[in-house]
């Protein structure tokens, strides 16, 4: 019908409806065009600040999430640091660290005077009574060669995987509080350095080398009991860091959840701007990537080998942020999925080819079925009838399931996806076998199935 404007009848009121002239007409329509592309440019600008601030955001809130589940999380803590206790590194550095402290609470020297006044009494010659002083050397070394092998023993033993887990979640809260800069714990901040307490491991170290003969290691002073665990070079704006991003942690990963979902629904193309979406996702998750790869260099070239061997340091590093790469490339692959089924559900060539082949395979599993006589009757009718509503329901439970599961690795992404792919091939096969006479229904690609 023609648009029509109403006209004034002889008391000036408005009168019958006339049809639009055609100048009328001609400015009616440029001006519902003009309309039509500012709101569908505000629509875009919309969508767009929404995406970019959403992949902006995406790298901080995966570490500010990592940082809320793996140190608020006395578990979650505690199997974060649990491989350190049987890493050969961590255990070497804990060992030669252990043995140094004993070894140097050992007064060598004092031996060696000794044995030099007893030479002297009984008459030695003054050539070996002088060169009695040369044995400090290999003195020292026998000692320390022998109390490295109690410490090893008592480091590799299962008593230390138990005092290290122990002191881990005794330490869990103290943690947080180093971070953030408050109090101190089993686990301390020391200068640029966080330390770990072993507590009663020495004690035990004291105990074994008694067993082993050192009877004079009941008196040693007690010997340092801390390890390095981490260190951090300007430790107070890592504390200022960690504040901030502890706050943030509950709330900016459902913050950037909204804002892409926004961005989609507001944007005129919903399929694209979910490719979009993933694309860039895809790009942020390999930064943090990127990232972190050049966070461990760092981290590495820092820590002076004195405090932490670099293969130590290496596992404690690699350890503390496992977590958080494999959060990463779990997004990594969940927008990989996610980029491949918005445009398997897109015109283009290829996904068109995609949805024929699968419209055929599943066409053919079914017919297959109805020779073979099991029919879906009405149920398949049903499925035939509602395949978008079905399939969104898949795909629904799919992404519902990887939005409530902890933790989810990119193992379990690649599963949901594969089972979400077999259900529609199920669903897609029962719908092809009612067992009724039907004309063959056309596929994308002009294909009867």
């Amino acid at each position: 019908m023609a648009p029509t404007a109403p006209a004034p009848d002889s008391h000036g009121g408005p009168a019958e409806e006339r049809p639009l002239t055609a100048r009328e007409r001609a400015e009616y329509e440029r001006l519902r065009r003009s309309a039509a592309v500012r709101h569908r440019r505000l629509r875009y600008t919309g969508a767009s600040l929404l995406l970019l601030l959403a992949l902006l955001l995406s790298p901080v809130a995966v570490v500010s999430a990592w940082l809320a589940n793996t140190i608020s999380d006395q578990d979650r803590y505690v199997q974060t640091v649990a491989p350190l206790a049987d890493d050969p590194a961590v255990q070497g550095a804990v060992s030669d660290r252990l043995t140094n402290r004993v070894v140097a609470n050992v007064d060598v020297g004092a031996i060696t005077d000794a044995l030099q006044r007893a030479l002297q009494q009984a008459d030695a010659p003054p050539l070996v009574v002088d060169r009695a002083q040369d044995l400090e050397g290999p003195l020292r070394g026998a000692l320390t060669s022998a109390v490295r092998s109690v410490v090893s023993k008592v480091v590799t033993s299962d008593q230390f995987d138990t005092v290290w887990t122990e002191a881990n979640r005794r330490a869990q809260s103290a943690v947080v509080k180093v971070l953030t800069g408050e109090g101190t714990s089993a686990v301390q901040a020391s200068g640029d350095m966080i330390v770990l307490d072993l507590g009663t491991l020495t004690d035990e170290l004291k105990t074994r080398l008694v067993d082993a003969g050192f009877e004079k290691a009941s008196v040693i002073p007690a010997v340092d009991k801390q390890v390095p665990l981490l260190q951090i070079e300007k430790l107070n704006q890592a504390q200022d860091a960690m504040r901030l991003l502890n706050v943030l942690g509950g709330w900016l990963p459902v913050a950037v959840l909204v804002l892409a979902a926004l961005a989609v629904w507001a944007a005129p193309a919903h399929r694209v701007w979910l490719l979009a979406t993933a694309v860039g996702l895809f790009v942020m998750m390999l930064l943090l990537l990127v990232a972190l790869a050049v966070a461990r260099r760092i981290y590495l070239d820092s820590v002076p080998p004195g405090a932490l061997p670099p293969d130590a340091a290496a596992a404690v590093y690699d350890t503390l942020v496992r977590f958080l790469r494999q959060s990463t490339l779990t997004l990594l692959v969940l927008s990989v999925v996610t980029g491949l089924a918005a445009y398997l559900y897109g015109p283009g060539r290829g996904a068109r080819v995609v949805r024929g082949t699968a419209t055929r395979a599943t066409g053919a599993a079914g017919r297959s079925l109805e020779r073979l006589g099991m029919r879906t009757g009405s149920t398949g009718r049903w499925l035939d009838g509602h395949r978008a509503w079905t399939t969104g329901v898949v795909i629904g439970a799919g992404a519902l399931t990887l939005l409530l599961w902890n933790y989810p690795t990119p193992g379990v992404v690649a599963l949901v996806f594969g089972l979400v792919i077999l259900v529609l091939a199920v669903l897609g096969v029962l719908a092809a076998a009612p067992g009724d006479s039907r004309p063959p229904v056309r596929a994308e690609d002009g294909t009867a199935r």
